[in-house]
């Protein structure tokens, strides 16, 4: 599941996800996704149910008395929205408001989906095209030192 993808939302903040990836899904059994932040940039992560479970699971066994570990588990636990989908039909995602604020997305017809192997991202249109020029986005986080327990997980 690779590549740059314009979707649209609809009016009530759901997107379909694209039928080249539907197959891959179908395939591996997939019925559900995971919404939630992105813990660097203003953008979402939506990962297919198995990819969750490993991804959800690493970080919940993880120590929580490290105030970044617990940082990013709010962000990326505590954000999360589970979505099941009808495998035959659009698999339909529904973003909820909070996230689509997160994403500056809230107020868009036309949004970013990337596919990125095991899950995809969402990202405005604007802020993706900045950043595949090398720009910054104002609400980035790139200086946080990972503890080494995080340094690596793959999210």
């Amino acid at each position: 599941m690779y590549g740059f993808n314009t979707v649209s939302l609809d009016q009530k903040g759901r997107l379909a996800i694209p039928a080249k990836y539907r197959a891959h899904l179908l395939a591996n059994n997939e019925t559900q996704v995971v919404v939630t932040k992105d813990p660097q940039y203003p953008s979402l992560k939506i990962y297919p149910g198995s990819q969750w479970k490993k991804i959800s699971l690493k970080l919940e066994s993880l120590q929580t008395l490290d105030p970044i570990v617990r940082n990013l588990q709010w962000t990326i636990l505590g954000n999360a929205s589970v979505n099941d989908f009808d495998v035959n039909g659009r698999m339909l995602i529904l973003i909820p408001s909070d996230l689509r604020s997160y994403a500056e997305i809230e107020d868009q017809k036309k949004i970013s989906l990337i596919g990125m192997g095991n899950k995809f991202e969402i990202w405005n249109i604007n802020n993706w095209e900045m950043r595949q020029t090398g720009s910054s986005l104002s609400t980035e986080i790139l200086d946080v030192v990972l503890p080494e327990s995080i340094k690596s997980m793959s999210f």
